[in-house]
């Protein structure tokens, strides 16, 4: 997580039939009413199983998501100064209201002064906070959720008694300089770093002493240029500290020490613990093993072993935010690097060497990134053996898995992703789906299933954050391949000077609402959070299921993430038009699935159609390859896999410094790459699109103009299902979504015997869809979604998910505003009067006359009832208060006098008559038009289906009578307006925002008839 940077045609929705088709099903694949009418199993690792060839795909399949698949989240301790009994409170509150889990995190911005925390007695490891773990793990157990805990407190990962001068400890490399003329002399002592050491450290060591000329022809707008051939090493010179060299007479030149000394890198916001906490060298086994040491001997009791198998989930690791002022280091490095490369590294260190994140220096052009690439590759080696593949198997041995953000440092993040059980994710430091999609592709290749996302880290939103704003981010996530949640965050119930509602991690930050939310009961929104986490947990369980399938993989010679950079075409171009793409980085080639069978790679999944090459972005898109990676994507092309290039592949260079004859070998390779009829190469970016058409490539979701649709596709042995979103490649990107309408093609994977359903992931019904064409293995439906809405539809057997209707004629074409199955077989419906044609799947057209309906009704009458959540005696206290007004028309309560700064829940009753005529044939559609935050409905007494957030619209089709009708809206708000003017010094700054039912509300009749 990146938070601190101070250290170093149919319009509704939602259908509810008498038949159970409950959300949005119809409008949502354009067939509601026109605008005129308007469980798995858990494994030993803590991941989650999709249906296994032999599973039935029946109705609880999707409707009751087992705990496993279900949003999770990030449980933030004031390090141990919590109660045993409160702790258990807190699971509980998540597990009633739906949710899977929670990962403990030490984390306390909020408290600027840390003594009252108390590390020497309260701190994080001390026996409170392991209490607090073991009551968390044995409530968990009893109630069926799942624990993840991070390795340290905040982070990086740390670990208290290791210190900054440890073999341990973190490391970096400051490098001294000192100017010397042509012929000059330099004695005295070795140049001193540039930037002291860190307070905490005592001990520096002297690696190497160097002199090289100054090339002013190398350098760059912040590097100075020097002349690599002129690297000469000193250090056989210094004597007890000082230095005597002459300079030759030919040009400038500098002088450099390089000295190894600890970070003094402490977790974020500490101190947490006591003794302090220092972070630990993420490249070495010494870092390593006293992480697994200290959990063996201080916090592994027996207790928490045995807890762990029933409860524990994944160790948990942040992002790799390893902030020096100087370069990252292990002592290893040297002797990594030439058993990596064949060459030595210290003649190398002046185009690596960093100065609070920026290079210093610079040799020529090509050399300086083919050493810049040796160098962070053998660092991505390092931390991949010795942290991310030690720390994993040490939790395996646990009963744990491992789950961590990769990113952080310039190493290969998508093969840290293939290493990982759970690779993460986040909402905040990714710039785009391309950062996920980077993880899903290392999460693929190596067979695992799940992607998390760190989710609704929103800078300054604290106690304003709606659940809106999630499922809009999220949306266009799970399209990238996230299929787990875990929110950002859920507070401990309260620390020392804590204000009403209660500790929140993040606020404030700085004299400021801070980052994200903090869940649970004290928020009134959490009375509806069931049916969030219902929605969420129904999405991750579709998008666990079987394996992913992905149109193209996009090979990236440098594996970072959260960078924002994406594939040319694919990412401007591709996406808007139906295709999906993930990144494969050098070690992925490697894995057991990188073979090539009936022209996919990866066969048994992702099942990439096509693998596409191009410059390498981090590098000025330099037609850069290693001669290893040439040979495989050969061998793959060979075998049949499309492969298109971009670029001057025909002079490719290596990533890193050539070997003798290795460019020759790498340009002799590409020739015969370039001759297998499998294989295009193209020098526009813009004709990527043609090389893939003519090469017979074609995605598996196919529209004919460019949309905001994003899908993803998973595939099982008896289903495809394909979730599809109306969301944005960033959250940043402009002009907002706009409302998508358009037929989309699916492709089968899994026969013609296939029927597509809709799955709607806030009821939980599956219901056969009743519109639709077929072509060969493409199946053709209309879609129609508001912006941040999604649709799921499978492709499966007749008679899946307990649907009757088996393979019985559906709708090709009819000019009636929607079809759908129900309990009275196939009907069609109308918003207005006259006579439909429709046209069956076996040819036979059809006649249907629809009598008149009734007009739309605006309610121009409600009762509203408020309570409203004010600070009660203590910080975690709550007194309500309660409104009761009537209402002419429907406001915001900020411009109601009486409401202005009310935050709470709540309850407008209407009442709506209806006409004698109205029979079994009639219904009508709700449509609430804007409602802030959640809301649930109820007709008559009897409560409905939870709301889809992003376009609530309800079909009250069954619950609705003759002559008078109650309609009943239970609105949950935020926090922040009373915040305004109950902590005015931290929140009073914040606009307030519109709370409540602002409409406008319609009631939409429309009539329908069976297809006879």
């Amino acid at each position: 997580m990146h938070e601190s940077t101070s250290r170093r045609g149919g319009t509704a929705r939602r259908t509810v039939l008498a038949a159970g088709l409950g959300a949005g099903a119809l409008s949502a694949l354009g067939q509601g009413p026109s605008a005129a009418a308007t469980a798995g199993t858990a494994t030993a690792q803590g991941t989650f199983t999709g249906p296994a060839a032999h599973e039935r795909l029946d109705a609880d399949w999707f409707a009751r998501p087992a705990r496993a698949v279900r949003p999770r989240f990030r449980w933030w301790w004031p390090d141990g100064l919590i109660d045993p009994d409160e702790v258990a409170r807190e699971i509980d509150q998540m597990a009633d209201a739906g949710f899977g889990g929670a990962e403990i995190a030490a984390v306390h911005h909020s408290i600027s002064d840390k003594s009252v925390l108390d590390t020497a007695r309260h701190g994080w490891g001390s026996r409170p906070w392991r209490d607090g773990v073991e009551a968390a793990l044995r409530r968990a157990a009893r109630r069926g959720l799942t624990i993840d805990i991070t390795l340290g407190p905040s982070w990086p990962t740390a670990v208290p008694g290791v210190r900054p001068d440890d073999e341990a400890a973190a490391k970096e490399l400051a490098h001294g300089r000192a100017g010397l003329a042509a012929g000059a002399t330099f004695d005295g002592p070795v140049p001193a770093p540039v930037r002291a050491p860190a307070s905490s450290v005592t001990r520096q060591r002297l690696l190497a002493v160097q002199a090289a000329r100054v090339n002013p022809a190398n350098s760059t707008r912040k590097e100075t240029g020097l002349d690599a051939g002129s690297v000469t090493d000193l250090t056989a010179l210094v004597s007890d500290g000082t230095l005597t060299w002459t300079a030759p007479a030919d040009g400038d030149w500098v002088v450099l020490s390089y000295w190894q000394r600890g970070s003094g890198g402490q977790p974020e916001s500490g101190p947490h613990s006591s003794p302090a906490a220092y972070v630990v060298d993420h490249f070495s086994p010494a870092g390593t093993a006293a992480i697994t040491g200290y959990w063996e001997r201080d916090l592994l009791t027996p207790a928490v072993r045995q807890l762990l198998k029933a409860a524990g989930g994944a160790f948990f690791e942040d992002s790799i935010e390893l902030e020096t002022d100087g370069l990252q280091w292990t002592p290893g490095l040297p002797e990594a690097f030439e058993e990596h490369t064949g060459r030595p590294l210290l003649p190398y260190l002046p185009a690596i060497v960093l100065d609070r994140s920026n290079q210093v220096f610079a040799f020529e052009e090509e050399l300086t990134r083919q050493i810049r690439h040796d160098f962070w590759e053998t660092v991505s080696v390092l931390f991949n053996r010795h942290h991310v593949s030690a720390l994993r198997d040490w939790a395996h041995g646990l009963g744990m898995s491992l789950r961590a953000q990769p990113y952080g440092l310039q190493t290969d993040a998508i093969a840290s992703a293939a290493l990982l059980d759970i690779p993460e994710g986040e909402s905040l430091g990714f710039k785009n789906l391309d950062d996920h999609r980077c993880l899903a592709g290392g999460r693929d290749m190596a067979g695992h299933q799940v992607l998390s996302c760190e989710a609704g880290a929103y800078a300054g939103t604290a106690y304003s954050t709606t659940w809106d704003r999630i499922l809009r981010t999220m949306g266009g996530a799970y399209a990238a391949g996230v299929n787990q949640t875990v929110l950002h965050g859920f507070s401990y119930a309260t620390a020392p000077g804590t204000a009403w509602p209660g500790f929140a991690a993040f606020s404030p930050y700085n004299g400021t609402p801070g980052y994200g939310e903090s869940w649970g009961p004290r928020q009134p929104t959490w009375r509806h959070a069931e049916d969030v986490a219902g929605y969420l947990g129904r999405v991750h369980r579709v998008l666990r299921a079987g394996t992913a399938r992905a149109d193209v993989a996009v090979f990236r010679q440098t594996g970072y993430s959260a960078t924002g950079i994406g594939a040319s075409w694919f990412t401007s171009t591709g996406v808007p038009l139906g295709w999906t793409h993930q990144f494969l980085s050098g070690p992925l080639l490697d894995l057991p699935n990188a073979t090539v069978r009936d022209g996919r790679l990866a066969p048994d999944g992702p099942a990439y159609k096509a693998l596409f090459l191009e410059g390498d972005f981090f590098y000025g898109s330099s037609p850069t390859l290693a001669l290893a990676h040439a040979r495989k994507l050969l061998e793959f092309a060979e075998a049949g896999l499309p492969t298109v290039v971009l670029g001057a592949f025909d002079q490719a260079l290596t990533p890193g410094v050539p070997a003798p004859g290795e460019t020759a070998a790498l340009r002799d390779v590409m020739a015969r790459l370039f001759a297998l009829p499998h294989v295009r190469r193209v020098a526009d970016k813009a004709l990527v699109g043609d090389a893939l058409a003519g090469l017979g490539v074609r995605p598996d979701v196919r529209h004919a103009l460019p949309s905001t649709l994003l899908n993803a596709h998973r595939a099982t042995d008896e289903a495809d299902f394909y979730y599809l979103c109306n969301g944005k490649h960033a959250e940043t990107v402009k002009p907002p979504v706009a409302r998508v309408d358009h037929e989309v093609t699916l492709r089968r994977t899994r026969g013609r015997g296939t029927v597509p359903y809709v799955l709607d992931a806030w009821s939980g019904k599956a219901v056969r869809l009743a519109r639709y064409t077929e072509d060969g293995d493409g199946v053709t439906l209309r879609v129609a979604l508001e912006p941040g809405e999604t649709l799921i539809v499978s492709l499966a057997r007749p008679g899946a998910f307990g649907d009757r209707h088996g393979d019985r004629p559906h709708v090709v074409a009819t000019d009636a505003d929607g079809a759908l199955f129900t309990g009275d077989g196939l009907v069609v419906r109308s918003g207005t009067a006259g006579t439909r044609t429709t046209r069956l799947s076996q040819g036979r057209t059809v006649l249907t006359r629809f009598a008149s309906v009734p007009a739309a009704v605006t309610p121009d009458r409600w009762e509203l009832e408020v309570e409203d959540w004010r600070p009660g005696a203590r910080a975690t206290d709550t007194a309500v208060t309660r409104h009761r007004l009537a209402l002419d028309e429907l406001l915001p309560w900020s411009l109601i006098p009486e409401l202005a700064d009310v935050t709470g829940v709540g309850r407008y009753r209407t009442t709506v008559s209806l006409p004698g005529s109205w029979d079994e044939g009639t219904g009508a559609l709700l449509e609430l038009g804007q409602v802030s935050d959640t809301c649930r409905v109820a007709v008559n007494g009897r409560a409905l289906d939870p709301v889809d957030r992003l376009h609530p619209v309800l079909d009250l089709g069954p619950w609705l009578r003759p002559g008078r009708n109650t309609l009943e809206i239970e609105v949950a708000t935020p926090l922040l307006n009373r915040l305004r003017v109950a902590r005015p010094a931290v929140f009073a700054a914040a606009a307030r925002q519109a709370y409540g039912l602002l409409g406008p509300v319609r009631l939409v009749p429309y009539r329908q008839e069976r297809v006879r």
